[in-house]
């Protein structure tokens, strides 16, 4: 059983940064395809980004309204996804969740929430204006 555990929400102002981390653990970190997604009060899920599992480095692949402002990573021997956020606005004040999935092939960097087996408890990020 895969499980993730979210940190670094919190409130910030408009224009300001957040770094966000998902350590996982109980399963092989390295073949796993790693997301983040949001939810915001009375929205749907939204997908933010997305880092693929390869042998030679991993496809990311990022949601329109944050592109440009957020970077994905992972570190395979922390066995920790991190979701970079830059230039934040009103707009990003969301639960951010994590989630996880060791069924996607390599390098295939899914958008979508149903392709995720593995979710963590989410973490608040609120955006100031």
């Amino acid at each position: 059983q895969v499980q993730l555990v979210e940190s670094g929400g919190g409130l910030v102002q408009a224009g300001g940064s957040l770094r966000l981390s998902c350590a996982a653990s109980g399963g092989t970190f390295s073949s796993y395809a790693m997301g983040w997604f949001r939810q915001a009060p009375g929205k749907e899920r939204e997908f933010v980004a997305v880092i693929s599992w390869s042998w030679s480095g991993g496809v990311t692949d990022y949601g329109d309204s944050v592109k440009g402002r957020f970077t994905i990573s992972r570190d395979n021997a922390k066995s920790s996804v991190y979701l970079q956020m830059n230039s934040l606005i009103p707009e990003d004040t969301a639960v951010y969740y994590c989630a996880a999935d060791d069924t996607l092939g390599p390098k295939y960097a899914s958008s979508r929430a149903s392709d995720y087996e593995y979710w963590g408890q989410g973490t608040q990020v609120t955006v100031s204006s």
